[in-house]
C-alpha cells in the first residue's frame, strides 16, 4: 500500500491486481526456450519454436516431465532446476521488463492497490523480478514452489487474493498464458489477456490487450466493475 497518509484509494479500482510474471511483467519466455532448446540439444535430440510455445505458462515440473517425455535423460525435478538455473542467470544481468509493465506497477502503488505477483517460477526468480520494482511495487507473491496445485487450476490465485485479505471476485488478474487465464478465470478473478507469445481467445469474462502499454487505471477501473475491454477486437 501506499505510505503517503493522504493518499486515498480510488473507489472504482479493483481490491487489488494479481499479476503473472514470465511474458505479462517481464519478457523472459525466450530466456525459458533458449534455456529448453539448450538442455534438449544437449542431447542430440531437436526442440522446435512450437516445441517452446507449448510450454508458455506451464509449471516447471510439468514442463520438466513433457522434456523428460521428449528424450531428455533426466528427472522432471533436474530438469526444470536447470532451466531455472539458466533462467536466473539471465535475470542476473538484466530484467527485460515488458513495455508498461512498470508505469502501471508504480500508479497502482502510488494509488494505494496493492499488487501481487502469481507465477508459476521458482522464488528464486520471482525474487529477483519483486527486488528490481522500484519503491515496493509488490505487496506479496505466490510462486510455483508455494503451491500444490499450479497453474491452470485456481490455487495460485485463490491464494494470492487470501494472503492480500481480499475477495478474488474483486480482483483482476493480469495473464499472457491459456494455464494462467483458466487459473485466474477459475478463481474468480476479473481477468485481462495479453497477447504476448500465443493468442488469446475471445471468450465471455475475458479482456483483452496487445500490450501493457494499452492498459490503463480507468481500464482497470472499468475490469473490476464487470465490463470487457476488447483492445484485440476481431483480430
Amino acid at each position: 500500500m501506499s505510505s503517503d497518509p493522504n493518499t486515498s484509494v480510488r473507489a472504482d479500482l479493483p481490491a487489488a491486481v494479481l499479476w503473472d510474471m514470465d511474458g505479462t511483467l517481464v519478457a523472459s519466455e525466450p530466456y525459458w526456450m533458449e534455456a529448453e532448446r539448450d538442455l534438449v540439444e544437449s542431447y542430440g535430440l531437436t526442440w522446435t519454436h512450437e516445441d517452446g510455445l507449448a510450454m508458455v505458462g506451464m509449471p516447471l515440473v510439468a514442463a520438466g516431465e513433457v522434456i523428460a517425455a521428449h528424450g531428455v535423460p533426466l528427472p522432471a525435478q533436474e530438469i526444470a532446476d536447470r532451466l531455472v538455473a539458466v533462467v536466473a542467470e539471465h535475470l542476473e544481468r538484466e530484467v527485460p521488463w515488458q513495455p508498461g509493465a512498470l508505469r502501471l506497477l508504480t500508479e497502482l502503488h502510488e494509488a494505494g492497490v496493492p499488487s501481487a505477483l502469481v507465477t508459476m517460477s521458482y522464488r528464486v526468480l520471482a525474487e529477483k523480478i519483486v527486488a528490481a520494482v522500484p519503491g515496493g511495487g509488490f505487496t506479496t507473491m505466490v510462486c510455483g514452489d508455494d503451491v500444490t496445485h499450479g497453474k491452470p487450476h485456481p490455487e495460485p490465485y485463490l491464494m494470492a487474493a487470501q494472503r492480500l485479505g481480499v475477495d478474488p471476485r474483486r480482483c483482476v488478474a493480469v495473464e499472457d498464458s491459456l494455464p494462467g487465464l483458466s487459473s485466474a478465470l477459475d478463481a474468480g478473478t476479473r481477468t485481462i489477456g495479453v497477447e504476448v507469445m500465443v493468442p488469446i481467445p475471445a471468450v465471455p469474462k475475458l479482456s483483452r490487450v496487445a500490450s501493457l502499454e494499452d492498459l490503463t487505471l480507468d481500464d482497470l477501473a472499468r475490469v473490476a466493475s464487470g465490463q470487457v475491454v476488447d483492445l484485440l477486437g476481431s483480430a
